[in-house]
């Protein structure tokens, strides 16, 4: 993998307009700030390498290197990537006096993990206003207060960051596909300090499509209404097409072909619609309300729905196939469509001297996905 400096970060992502706003560069040091979903670099640094870059999921991303480090083999480019097992799941009885959006299995699995001292303090996303905040919890009453959908770029890693200076050593991350890429780049010891702890003991990652500017979906929405009597928000699956607002009048809907023009361009390069790089994954049940898709790909993330089961705080089903068969093509279309973006704004395995590709992949891998 290479890993370059603050200055190449800013070239490669930043001038490139790639930066997503996970938070992975932010609170690292005094150089990267976010504000209002923009990251930005508000002072030089000359460092040859830095974790800023190193822990990017947009700058020099070698998908084999990921996968030799978390999957112990190459990176073939699965639609879903590896996985043990896909279940449709919702929050057990234990989990009653939340409010969820969706099935509630990410406040459950939070919850248990919680309680059972797994984890210490997870970084999720809140919102303040309309914006998504980073929030560092640590205690099991603080994880249903996070539990909405915000459908916006995120600096959530800083609240990881965080954590991790504050000295916690059993952090749980719950994030997006970019969010979640950047934590498996944290893991796997980059710089290859020889005194490296890894403080994840948790990845639970979410199903994204795309998300959203901040700053231009409040512009947009605060032409059509008063955003500070917004509760609440919801993107239905197809063919509902709308972005549902919950606000203190009742619902608007704001048709998606209005809001689909404020999705970053860093979105449209990102060949993971599901969290590849996860413990577990959750998204959306499409045509079951009150239910999730939950993807369990490592023995410990098994182990924690297995137990979450048992004790009464996550219910269980097998996913029906014709399920499965329509997120892997939908997983599979999105793969496709980023790499052949990422190839014609020539940000895939770039082999110049003088230029950084945001993507690497084996050759082979990228026939046999775009084919």
């Amino acid at each position: 993998m290479k890993v370059f400096g603050p200055k190449e970060l800013h070239e490669d992502v930043q001038k490139k307009d790639l930066c997503i706003g996970c938070g992975a560069c932010v609170e690292l040091c005094r150089y990267f700030r976010n504000y209002k979903g923009k990251t930005a670099m508000i002072f030089p640094c000359t460092l040859p390498q830095g974790r800023c870059y190193a822990h990017c999921p947009k700058a020099e991303v070698d998908f084999d290197f990921l996968a030799s480090k978390y999957w112990g083999e190459p990176y073939e480019g699965r639609p879903l990537g590896k996985y043990l097992e896909v279940r449709a799941a919702k929050a057990g009885d234990r989990m009653d006096q939340g409010t969820f959006q969706g099935g509630g299995t990410v406040s459950a699995l939070l919850t248990l993990a919680m309680e059972t001292g797994l984890i210490e303090a997870a970084a999720l996303t809140d919102r303040e206003g309309l914006v998504p905040i980073p929030r560092l919890v640590t205690g099991p009453e603080e994880v249903v207060k996070c539990a909405s959908s915000k459908y916006m770029a995120s600096p959530t890693l800083a609240g990881f960051n965080l954590g991790v200076r504050k000295g916690y050593g059993r952090i749980a991350v719950v994030g997006t596909p970019c969010q979640v890429t950047a934590v498996a780049q944290m893991r796997a010891n980059p710089l290859e300090k020889e005194d490296f702890n890894d403080p994840v003991a948790l990845v639970i990652g979410l199903f994204c499509n795309w998300g959203l500017d901040t700053r231009k979906l409040i512009a947009l929405l605060t032409e059509k209404m008063d955003i500070s009597t917004i509760q609440g928000m919801d993107i239905p699956p197809p063919p509902a097409e709308v972005l549902i607002l919950e606000t203190a009048n009742g619902e608007v809907k704001i048709p998606l072909e209005e809001i689909r023009p404020l999705v970053p361009n860093s979105c449209h390069i990102c060949p993971d619609m599901t969290s590849e790089w996860a413990d577990i994954s959750v998204g959306m049940f499409e045509g079951r309300p009150g239910w999730n898709t939950l993807i369990i790909r490592t023995s410990a993330g098994l182990k924690l729905v297995d137990q979450a089961c048992q004790s009464g705080f996550l219910i269980t089903e097998k996913m029906p196939e014709p399920n499965l068969d329509h997120l892997i093509e939908a997983a599979s279309n999105k793969k496709k469509k980023a790499l052949l973006k990422a190839q014609k704004d020539g940000v895939l395995n770039t082999k110049q001297e003088d230029q950084r590709s945001a993507i690497r992949m084996r050759a082979e891998v990228i026939e046999r996905i775009t084919a």
